[in-house]
């Protein structure tokens, strides 16, 4: 019993000190988003540009044939035991609200957060960021502020596009085997839609873009003994992804809708 309460203690311990680190991470790269210094401003525009389209431009082939399937599946689903009147406002709460975010951001865990922590892990133990640093590089302006910038930004434009063709692409293949008025379905949307679905929707892009990027990030650093610790630091960042993403959903929905 002992050894397992020590053993529990230890654990909660190691947690707190993986937040802790986190924050502190997540604070730094905000200060330097807030300074902004002058010196290589092109440069870290440059890595934003980069980054964007690595997570966003390179993965619309991924993220529309998902919001298709998944946007015609839900609406013959809901057209079959839901009225039709009922029909906008279940699409609004689930696809826009719910399983756009969500979907989106596993599909940036599965390519972006788990490049990223790959490319912090082999960058820390192949010591480059100390030679960046002993250079007067800071890591902080070319590796950090633009990864946060580029996912962030990714996911707010991912998360749109997928919104969008969930409802307009999937009613569509929808409507092409059934014979659900499309008129009457879009009006339905525009009466169900809100600001705060709305502000919802961007704010779960806010959070899981930052989010996402701290943990993977803090998982690449701490790499610290060889190449082999990284798909085990790879694996457990994709997975405090997933979770932190579902906390952060579950957070947002309890906080404005209970």
């Amino acid at each position: 019993m002992r050894d397992y309460v020590g053993q529990l203690g230890r654990q909660t311990v190691e947690r707190l000190n993986r937040y802790a680190d986190q924050s502190a991470l997540f604070y730094r790269i905000l200060r330097q988003i807030i300074v902004n210094p002058r010196a290589g401003r092109r440069l870290r525009l440059r890595i934003v540009v980069e980054q964007i389209y690595f997570t966003a431009v390179e993965a619309l082939w991924i993220v529309i044939p998902i919001s298709l399937l998944l946007g015609s599946m839900m609406i013959l689903q809901f057209a079959g035991i839901s009225a039709q009147h009922d029909l906008g406002r279940i699409t609004v709460a689930l696809l826009i609200r719910e399983f756009g975010p969500l979907v989106t951001a596993l599909v940036v865990i599965l390519r972006s957060a788990t490049a990223v922590t790959i490319e912090t892990g082999y960058m820390k133990v192949l010591r480059e960021i100390e030679a960046l640093e002993l250079q007067g590089v800071d890591p902080l302006d070319i590796l950090y502020v633009p990864r946060m910038i580029g996912i962030t930004v990714s996911l707010f434009c991912l998360i749109t596009i997928f919104c969008i063709t969930s409802v307009l692409g999937g009613y569509a293949i929808a409507w092409a085997l059934t014979t659900l008025p499309l008129q009457n379905f879009l009006a339905q949307i525009g009466k169900a839609i809100e600001g705060l679905d709305i502000a919802m929707v961007a704010l779960k892009a806010l959070f899981f873009g930052v989010g996402i990027t701290v943990i993977s990030l803090h998982y690449g650093l701490a790499v610290q003994r060889g190449i082999t610790e990284v798909p085990v630091a790879t694996s457990r960042g994709a997975v405090a992804c997933l979770f932190y993403c579902l906390a952060v959903n579950f957070a947002l929905f309890a906080a404005f809708f209970l």
